[in-house]
């Protein structure tokens, strides 16, 4: 990222959180502490911006300017609320289709299932808070602009946010190698949340069991697993479809 996608210092990323600027993550000193500190930290906490602790040579790397033990980097989109966004599916009369990726930290397959998911219509994309990669200018360039156009939830608690999907009468589909069902047997002419896995370890054991179906791509290789973006796009693919069989409308 560019030096002017962040905000160094105590009191510039205080008056920055304040003043209702979108923070993608703050970056804090590991020893870093304080009056001063502790307000950004309840700030941050209250806001739901994600913080990280790290060595004080990694801001260094960042800026030679006195960041005084915080950095924030800001992030390229407003992120919506999943709370705000699913009541205007059904109130507009959106056939929901909600893209879940849990985990995911590779930014090239991040923007690449971007891109497919704006192509396939999809409603939205819901990341975690930690632990995932963001939207940055590097993910929205390899998206081709797509995550500029997609609304993209950012949970604290993505077990909770896929609760609220089941919740709300999406259909809860994991795709998963683990999974016996073939994908293309699941109905996806429903309302219907797709839910990906990380590239190392796959779908949390947390999602899984919140599963209404999980489904396999079928593997004929020697090569035990598909890249996430490419597995994404098979997934998204047969929803689209299949509501194109049904006369549905895709977007």
């Amino acid at each position: 990222m560019e030096q002017s996608d962040y905000i160094f210092g105590l009191h510039s990323v205080l008056e920055a959180i304040e003043a209702g600027r979108t923070i993608d993550r703050l970056l804090l000193k590991k020893d870093l502490n304080g009056e001063l500190a502790t307000r950004l930290c309840h700030l941050a906490r209250a806001k739901g911006i994600a913080m990280q602790r790290v060595p004080v040579e990694k801001l260094d790397r960042i800026t030679r300017k006195n960041h005084q033990g915080v950095i924030a980097r800001m992030a390229a989109i407003d992120y919506c609320s999943l709370g705000s966004i699913v009541p205007t599916f059904f109130e507009e009369g959106v056939l929901p289709f909600v893209l879940v990726l849990d985990g995911l930290t590779d930014v090239r397959n991040f923007g690449a299932i971007a891109r497919t998911a704006e192509c396939c219509g999809v409603n939205a994309i819901v990341i975690p808070q930690q632990g995932s990669v963001s939207v940055g200018a590097d993910a929205i360039k390899t998206s081709a602009g797509a995550l500029l156009h997609i609304p993209v939830c950012r949970e604290a608690s993505l077990p909770k946010a896929v609760e609220y999907l089941k919740e709300s009468g999406l259909q809860i589909v994991c795709a998963t190698e683990k999974a016996s069902e073939n994908y293309t047997l699941a109905d996806y002419t429903t309302p219907v949340a797709i839910v990906m896995g990380a590239e190392d370890v796959g779908i949390s054991p947390a999602l899984l069991r919140l599963a209404d179906t999980r489904a396999a791509i079928p593997m004929f290789g020697r090569i035990g697993s598909l890249n996430v973006s490419v597995a994404a796009g098979v997934m998204m693919y047969e929803v689209v479809r299949q509501r194109l069989e049904e006369n549905l409308e895709v977007i």
